[in-house]
């Protein structure tokens, strides 16, 4: 059985990070082959089959980024560390990862894949960051720049992210969960699970919540903390919601551990960026609350955009004013709102389940590898 090294960030708990929960979904469900992970020392393996490599130090598991040392670490053990038959990269294209790949993939002579955890910034060459036998894009948005801006159509492929599946609520467990969180029963609550720093999603929840003005409602801010720049993020949009006048109707969770409960609990899921930078092309929060049956509203000009498509999410123009109109047209209309819950549900679990996304993945390891 061939082995698949899958070289990302370390695959540990938590499980907070798109990318990585990514490879722990692809890797624990392939069939034909035997994947390699990236992990630290002492650590469990958290598949059912495979072996962990200890690469990085323990304590970077919970981290966002590895740092510098941990890199040149992943690079020494690509260099020189035990051989594997195919390379599965997971990254967003960068200048220096991408040259490190690019060395050590010529230097072992390693067939690879390299998936796009997240699209590069506008203006940004992509041809001469993209380095492996094949190049994965998570959406057909990523699929097309690379294309427009020169990429091989031979060396592309569209292959999405995968979500576990989770159970969709009952009224009943939706009720039992608001008591759990103190959450006003007939309260319509909002969600927005998105970043601090990157995008612009939280700015414009705050503001469309304030433009739709209910007494009666809540926003739960359920967001992560990625860069040091999170404290002043997190500052502005205290001093926004005050300014605002919403400040006693927000309740800032910040990063939980009970973000699926709390999904469940929720009316409208709001991730209304203006674009993708920094995330995931479909972000692994908004397939959850799709999952969940819940009603996830996204930017229309982003790559999420295209999970509204077959009716399973609303694309909105990324403002406040706009997500306001939105919730308020859904939210007159509750045989609307359980249509966009019962398609977002049957889009998820049929096209991002983690058996078809990994069998996709299988069909082009074999492509490549033999």
């Amino acid at each position: 059985m061939a082995e698949v090294l899958f070289v990302s960030k370390p695959v540990a708990p938590p499980w907070n990070d798109s990318s990585k929960n990514l490879v722990r979904d692809i890797a624990g469900h392939l069939r034909r082959h035997s994947p390699v992970l990236m992990g630290h020392a002492g650590q469990p393996n958290p598949l059912g089959q495979g072996r962990v490599e200890p690469v990085y130090r323990a304590a970077s598991s919970g981290g966002f980024a590895p740092s510098a040392r941990e890199n040149l670490g992943v690079l020494r053990h690509l260099l020189l560390g035990r051989s594997s038959d195919l390379w599965h990269f997971f990254f967003a294209p960068n200048p220096r990862s991408s040259a490190a790949g690019r060395l050590a993939t010529a230097i072992r002579r390693a067939p690879s894949v390299h998936t796009v955890c997240s699209v590069p910034a506008e203006g940004v060459d992509v041809t001469k960051l993209l380095f492996a036998n094949a190049t994965v894009a998570l959406s057909r948005s990523a699929y097309d720049r690379f294309v427009g801006e020169g990429v091989s159509e031979l060396a592309l492929r569209v292959i999405p992210p995968s979500v576990p599946p989770l159970a969709e609520p009952t009224l009943l467990e939706r009720a039992q969960l608001r008591k759990k969180h103190e959450l006003p029963e007939a309260a319509t609550i909002w969600i927005y699970p998105g970043d601090l720093e990157f995008g612009g999603g939280a700015e414009i929840a705050l503001e469309g919540f304030a433009a739709w003005n209910r007494p009666d409602a809540m926003l739960l801010m359920a967001c992560r903390r990625k860069t040091a720049q999170a404290d002043q993020a997190l500052s502005e949009l205290h001093a926004k919601a005050k300014q605002w006048g919403i400040d006693a109707q927000v309740v800032w969770l910040g990063e939980t551990q009970h973000i699926h409960e709390l999904l469940a609990a929720s009316d409208f899921v709001v991730m209304v960026n203006p674009a993708a930078y920094a995330k995931m092309d479909y972000p692994l929060v908004a397939l959850e609350s799709m999952c969940l049956a819940r009603p996830v509203l996204l930017g229309k000009a982003t790559p999420s955009a295209e999970l509204a498509e077959a009716g399973g999410a609303v694309a909105v123009e990324a403002s406040g004013e706009a997500l306001a109109e939105a919730i308020e047209r859904l939210s007159g209309d509750r045989a609307a709102i359980r249509a966009v819950g019962s398609k977002a549900r049957a889009l998820v679990t049929s096209r991002f389940s983690p058996q078809v996304v990994a069998e996709a993945y299988e069909v082009l390891y074999e492509e490549i590898h033999g």
